[in-house]
């Protein structure tokens, strides 16, 4: 089994110190991790720290030994999905399945079909959700490099995003509207991935032309139709096989 990662504010150095607060908390009452048992420290950004833990103190209180550093290079290309906001919890689903697939960022994006609205107070609550499941599952997925997750983003700020990408993408399982399949296309060695996944009703006609305006074409992933929870980690799974990620 591979060691367990813990996300601290900064990866510490040769020597110990000293795991405490929430994961703290966590590796001692949740995990029940013992002396002599191996952990990651990891700031999310790429850098980690190997350790063996010396001692569990109290209930949130662990001491290790660093004995080593990791690193995880800023991969290439990045991969960026942009997804439409779900219902209930299938939001948080979307978020931990890509995160655990291996995304690097993902953009809540405010459809017009959307059925679940982020407004006030719940927006930032939303938000805040989201955030924390990329976090939990990043560690859950052994990363030392968590993915973004931005602010709620409208199809005018997503348009723009889709303009600045090396290859844009927007999935579409109308194969009436001309979409291709994307298993077939030709994708970047470099630069920044972006494909749009809409809601449960589709992504309108008024903002497909936006997309497309904006250099995103429209492709499909197979004969069946995800649903909007899903379709993002199978893309992400593609897209990784294909550019070589996995290998």
């Amino acid at each position: 089994m591979t060691a367990p990662v813990f996300l601290v504010d900064s990866v510490p150095g040769p020597g110990e110190t000293v795991l405490d607060g929430p994961e703290g908390r966590h590796a001692v009452s949740v995990r029940r991790l013992r002396a002599g048992e191996p952990v990651v420290l990891t700031d999310g950004r790429g850098s980690g720290a190997v350790g063996v833990v010396r001692a569990a103190e109290g209930k949130d209180r662990l001491v290790v030994e660093v004995t080593g550093e990791q690193s995880e290079p800023e991969p290439v290309p990045l991969i960026t999905v942009v997804q439409a906001l779900p219902k209930g919890d299938r939001g948080e689903l979307a978020v931990e399945t890509m995160t655990e697939t291996g995304v690097d960022a993902i953009v809540p994006w405010a459809a017009s079909r959307c059925i679940t609205q982020w407004k006030g107070e719940r927006a930032a609550k939303s938000l805040a959700k989201w955030r924390n499941t990329a976090r939990e599952a990043g560690k859950q997925a052994r990363r030392l490099r968590f993915p973004e997750v931005t602010d709620l983003m409208s199809t005018k700020q997503v348009a723009a995003l889709l303009a600045e990408a090396d290859f844009a993408a927007v999935l579409h399982e109308d194969r009436d509207a001309g979409s291709a399949p994307l298993a077939s296309v030709e994708l970047p060695a470099s630069g920044r991935i972006v494909l749009v996944v809409g809601p449960e009703g589709g992504v309108s006609p008024e903002e497909l032309a936006a997309f497309e305006e904006a250099g995103a074409k429209a492709y499909r992933l197979g004969w069946s139709v995800l649903r909007t929870s899903t379709a993002g980690t199978a893309a992400t799974a593609l897209l990784l096989g294909r550019t070589g990620r996995w290998s």
